[in-house]
């Protein structure tokens, strides 16, 4: 197998190293984990001295669960380490130290450590990434590690992780069917593979054929499982101002999740029932903490140059979502929003069910426009887009024709719209870009 594309986003140094570190990628496909496992012993095993561990993997929302307890604990005045992917803009974003996103200088000489260290041996790129991040983690003090599963769980290459403080599964729906299995039990039984011995497990509400393995898997390892509906709960409050979460801790009375979506309150509850698994020894006040998450291109408003071509009183929002499950998500928040007409800007990659995605959303939307970015890695085709919409959607073709063309035909006396744009990470990054913005 040659080497996968990097794609436009790995820019600078750190990406020149990680270009050349591609042409390493193994020329037959292996799923062990015994590359990076002998890369980190050559590292001397920094995955083995970080601060205490909570591992995300699923489908949909691993990183709005991540982001949440990651504000949870900054709350509560810790120190954080979080490793996400992919990232948006910069390869940076990935590696949050302690609290800040790393900078490149310091990422640009872990990068060349372990090119050194791993002399040539075949690696994958997400190998070296994950190693990178180990590394990080391990020589900056802090009180917590969050990470999240790249791929899958149980080949991950963060699975290298062998006893976490307490494991997350967020939503699992159908993705990745080519290399996690094309039934909803394969690819739970391919997220289950981060339970770990004795290791507390949390996970929100799931498809009956998923939480039968998530249970049947958690019971093989004596890996207490807490399930919402069961072991934990989590509803809005009767007025809709804040949320009610209960388990066998206690009752917390708190603010509304800062990531918008009803979906969030899952997550936000996820996040919860996961620290309190842990009895990591979070003060009180972390709790609320909640309120305070934020994560890019999650149901994110724009408020920049491209949002500035949008007529006077309209909103433009960004949404990475890029599966079938996603879609469904998203279709639920377009009908939290009745009051004006939401109109959708949809790119996606290659490799993604773009049927499955656009099925729940074309009946709700005022109008579809099918985009693919110059920049946008392994987009889409326009002219597939469109195909997978049964011709409802149009020819962007690109996001800031497709904005001008909303612009231009919106009637002088309309009430003001809703944009989304959605459907892929890939054409998020663009986006942000394109939007001046910046990570913090």
């Amino acid at each position: 197998m040659s080497a996968r594309t990097l794609g436009p986003e790995f820019v600078g140094r750190a990406g020149q190293i990680l270009e050349r570190l591609n042409r390493l990628y193994p020329a037959l496909i292996d799923l062990s984990l015994t590359r990076l496992e002998t890369l980190l012993a050559r590292l001397g095993h920094p995955e083995r001295h970080l601060p205490p561990v909570v591992h995300v993997a699923g489908t949909n929302g691993k990183g709005s669960t991540c982001a949440l307890m990651r504000a949870i604990a900054e709350a509560g005045g810790w120190r954080v380490h979080v490793l996400t992917s992919p990232h948006l803009v910069h390869v940076t974003e990935r590696f949050r130290i302690a609290g800040e996103i790393v900078g490149e200088s310091e990422l640009t000489a872990v990068l060349e450590e372990i090119e050194r260290v791993n002399d040539g041996a075949p690696i994958t790129v997400f190998e070296v990434l994950t190693a990178a991040g180990f590394v990080l983690c391990a020589r900056h003090p802090a009180d917590l590690t969050i990470v999240e599963v790249g791929l899958g769980g149980r080949c991950d290459a963060t699975n290298v992780l062998r006893q976490p403080a307490a494991c997350a599964i967020t939503a699992i729906s159908m993705d990745h069917e080519a290399f996690l299995g094309d039934t909803l039990a394969a690819i739970a039984g391919e997220k289950a593979g981060i339970i770990k011995p004795g290791v507390p497990v949390a996970t929100g509400r799931q498809p009956s054929e998923v939480m039968d393995v998530l249970i049947s898997t958690a019971r093989e390892n004596a890996a207490p499982l807490w399930r919402r509906d069961h072991e934990w709960s989590v509803e809005a409050t009767a007025d809709g101002s804040g949320l009610l979460y209960r388990d066998a801790h206690g009752t917390l009375d708190l603010p509304l999740p800062g990531l918008r979506g009803a979906h969030q309150i899952d997550n936000a509850g996820l996040a919860l029932a996961t620290l309190r698994a842990s009895d990591l020894p979070l003060p009180q006040q972390a709790w609320g903490g909640i309120a305070h998450a934020r994560w890019p291109a999650r149901m994110q408003r724009l408020d920049g140059q491209l949002a500035a071509m949008l007529p006077t009183g309209w909103e433009l929002w960004l949404d990475g979502g890029h599966n079938p499950g996603a879609g469904e998500v998203l279709a639920q928040v377009m009908d939290a929003w009745p009051d004006r007409p939401t109109h959708l800007v949809i790119g996606m990659k290659q490799t993604k069910d773009a049927t499955g995605f656009l099925a729940p959303l074309l009946t709700r939307a005022a109008s579809v426009q099918a985009v693919a970015e110059k920049d946008q890695h392994l987009a889409q085709p326009v002219a597939d887009i469109i195909a997978a919409s049964n011709g409802k959607a149009t020819a962007g073709p690109t996001l800031r024709e497709a904005l001008a063309s909303l612009t231009r035909t919106a009637p002088p006396d309309a009430p003001p719209a809703r944009v989304i744009i959605c459907g892929s990470l890939y054409l998020a990054g663009v986006a942000l870009q394109q939007d001046g913005w910046q990570a913090g």
